[in-house]
């Protein structure tokens, strides 16, 4: 038997019903809406009202000058200063334009600042930071030519003549001597006729006495001199001082004409350096066995002498001429022996620094018992 469908049939009173009922409940649902739209509107109006003001907003609104977070890097002229319209300025460390803002790093409260770029003046900044650049360069300049002056003022009165070995400021005279494979300065101490002191730095001259004698010889006592150079083409370096003696105010570059080294003759137990003859209207001529000689400026007052060819095994001396009056009496000798002991109170070149790390050594390894 086949199912019977059920039908409904609506009434004309029944849809008046439904459609009030439904009017009636669209009608609640937008006032519930309403309702809620009020009341979070009016929730913000009265959180904004009871918030505490913000200090750090109204400082930022008076001041044009903020705090911000780090800038992204961006390149422009290294100014130290920016200056503003109003004269005054900021020290800064660096800064980046952003728009109509210039932000900054301040180097005095250590943080980054920002101004408006329409504050700042651009032109001033400008020719303060090339004036800064170039009063920089200038002190610059002005210490390092200062230090020049310094270093070759040093130089001149204690010039170097090893890497690591240098004449004393003092002055004096000094054969440069190499003795084991090592370079040494050994002081010439003055000899001859009226010398019986130490003088140190200064040199002394011997008078000659023309009415004594016609004839005069510079002689040495004993055979050999203290000083012995260990090699046959020393070195000998001199710091001119003419001690008021107007015969010996000659310079490094004249001084060529007023040193000569001396081959001196044995004689019994003497060395004789030279013989002077004074003629009877009071010229004075010298004899001796001279060396070609090489005179040259080394720096400041001091000058270098060496013997133009290596010197024989033997007995010299350093002299000085002095124009008219012929010759100093009072002379610097040195001896030549390449099997000569050791020089006394010699000058050496200064120790080497070690800065090398020390090479730890492994340990053997100790059995146990």
């Amino acid at each position: 038997m086949a199912a019977s469908s059920k039908r409904v049939f609506l009434t004309p009173m029944s849809r008046e019903r439904k459609a009030a009922k439904g009017e009636a409940s669209s009608s609640k649902s937008g006032v519930e809406t309403s309702l809620h739209t009020l009341i979070l509107f009016m929730v913000s109006v009265l959180s904004c009202a009871a918030a505490p003001p913000n200090p750090q907003a109204a400082q930022q609104a008076k001041d044009p000058r903020t705090k911000v977070e780090s800038p992204e890097p961006n390149a422009h002229r290294p100014f130290k200063r920016l200056i503003l319209n109003d004269g005054s300025y900021e020290a800064i460390s660096k800064y980046e334009v952003k728009g109509k803002l210039v932000r900054y790093f301040s180097s005095e409260r250590h943080e980054w600042e920002e101004v408006p770029y329409s504050l700042v003046d651009w032109e001033a900044t400008e020719k303060y930071t090339e004036e800064s650049a170039s009063e920089r360069q200038v002190r610059r300049t002005q210490s390092a030519e200062s230090d020049a002056r310094d270093l070759a003022e040093e130089e001149a009165k204690s010039p170097w003549v090893t890497p690591r070995l240098r004449l004393p400021e003092n002055g004096g005279v000094f054969l440069l001597d190499r003795f084991e494979g090592k370079p040494e300065l050994n002081q010439l101490r003055q000899n001859g006729a009226n010398v019986s002191k130490n003088t140190g730095g200064n040199i002394l001259r011997g008078a000659i006495n023309p009415i004594a004698s016609t004839k005069q010889t510079i002689e040495l006592s004993g055979l050999n001199a203290r000083m012995q150079s260990h090699v046959a083409d020393p070195t000998i370096y001199v710091a001119l001082d003419s001690g008021g003696d107007p015969s010996a105010a000659y310079t490094p570059e004249t001084a060529k004409d007023h040193f000569r080294i001396v081959r001196c003759e044995e004689k019994k137990d003497k060395r004789v350096v030279g013989v002077i003859n004074i003629a009877l209207y009071g010229k004075v001529s010298q004899n001796a066995a001279y060396i070609e000689t090489n005179v040259e400026p080394l720096v400041g007052n001091w000058v270098k002498i060496r013997p133009a060819k290596p010197l024989t095994p033997g007995e010299y001396a350093l002299v000085e001429l002095l124009g008219k009056q012929g010759i100093n009496t009072a002379v610097w000798d040195f001896g030549v022996n390449p099997s000569a002991p050791s020089n006394t109170n010699v000058r050496r070149e200064d120790p080497i620094p070690d800065s090398q790390v020390p090479v730890l050594q492994k340990r053997e390894k100790r059995e146990s018992p």
